[in-house]
């Protein structure tokens, strides 16, 4: 189950990083029409009198999204035969299908609406949230449906819930520099009537923003002692969003290049899939028990040890009672000698008896 909650994680981000390529590439109306390719083709169609390249980019990322269905059903039916049943994973996994079936209505609006900018916007920022689900979904693959116990105090937990709303406002920005910026899908494409500078500021003050409350968080973590669990998870996001941030200063420097601009959709993910797995890490759960045997109970290898193990011998107690009788020489010394003198090395306890 874990596995394939990995994989649906993964598949969104890539499913994000693809799109911007369709983007980047001009292949947005690639295939113009939905949810076949062209009228009365599903595949590309070369009597179209759109580039080839254009049109097999775009091709290709809706073909991605029916590799996405696939992960998302398999992990799905994973979650559904689960025994017992878990009412948290089922419901998130469940969210998986139902968000790639939105993803596929808002994607075939936007090709519709002739890739208006607010369309792009929507498609984004519901792959961010789906990528958020996911990484609660890895997180619920691990745990039972018992209550949660708070792993921080609540000031802890309001700044994390603090910073993700400003996260939040971040990723709604960026698509605003998007949208007013040189890549609009397709050459004919109007762009939103915002200066770049103006909104890119925008957004540069949001990063600042949420850089001060990830760095004022870290001194909470170690303020209250939190988990080293809690901690690795602070200095992933730490890492990702100094990450993002420097890319985002060297893209908007450079001219906002095609490549930099889908390094950055990736950034733009892994500093989401850290700051969900760090808002998983607020609360604790019951951890799912590890594997059973064949006869369906834990195995508790200290308890069975002495039940399976040979008897053990007690020296102690059986040795008079195994050896052979002991001769006592001090009282029947004249006694036995004729009778040893006579029966010679070869004779036998039975012929000593006999005699």
């Amino acid at each position: 189950m874990r596995a394939l909650a990995v994989a649906v994680a993964v598949a969104q981000a890539a499913i994000a990083v693809t799109g911007s390529v369709v983007r980047v590439t001009g292949s947005g109306l690639g295939c113009p029409d939905w949810p076949s390719c062209f009228p009365g083709s599903l595949i590309p169609d070369p009597r179209y009198n759109v580039a080839p390249l254009h049109q097999w980019v775009e091709f290709g990322n809706r073909m991605l999204t029916g590799v996405l269905t696939i992960v998302v059903a398999a992990c799905l039916l994973a979650a559904l035969n689960t025994r017992p049943r878990r009412r948290r994973l089922t419901l998130l996994a469940w969210s998986m299908p139902a968000g790639v079936l939105a993803q596929a209505v808002i994607g075939g609006i936007t090709v519709l609406a002739g890739l208006a900018w607010w369309t792009v916007s929507v498609h984004f920022l519901v792959s961010m949230v789906l990528i958020w689900l996911a990484v609660l979904l890895v997180r619920a693959s691990a745990e039972l449906d018992g209550p949660s116990v708070p792993a921080l105090p609540a000031a802890g937990r309001a700044l994390i819930a603090l910073s993700t709303v400003t996260l939040a406002a971040l990723l709604a920005a960026g698509t605003l520099v998007t949208a007013a910026g040189p890549h609009a899908g397709d050459a004919k494409t109007p762009r939103l009537g915002l200066h770049v500078p103006q909104v890119a500021a925008l957004h540069a003050e949001l990063v600042i923003g949420y850089v001060g409350l990830v760095v004022g968080l870290g001194f909470l973590l170690r303020a209250v002692g939190a988990s080293p669990a809690l901690l690795r998870r602070h200095w992933l996001l730490v890492a990702a969003v100094l990450a993002q941030g420097a890319l985002g200063g060297v893209q908007y420097a450079l001219g906002v290049p095609e490549g930099l601009v889908s390094l950055h959709v990736l950034g733009a993910s892994l500093v989401t899939a850290a700051a969900a797995a760090l808002w998983a890490a607020r609360a604790e759960r019951p951890p799912v028990p590890h594997a059973t045997n064949t006869s369906g109970t834990t195995a508790t290898p200290d308890a069975t040890r002495d039940t399976t193990a040979p008897p053990t011998a007690t020296p102690d107690t059986t040795l008079d009672t195994t050896a052979p009788p002991t001769a006592t020489p001090d009282a029947t010394p004249d006694a036995t000698a004729g009778v040893t003198a006579t029966a010679g090395a070869g004779s036998t306890p039975a012929e000593l008896g006999s005699s």
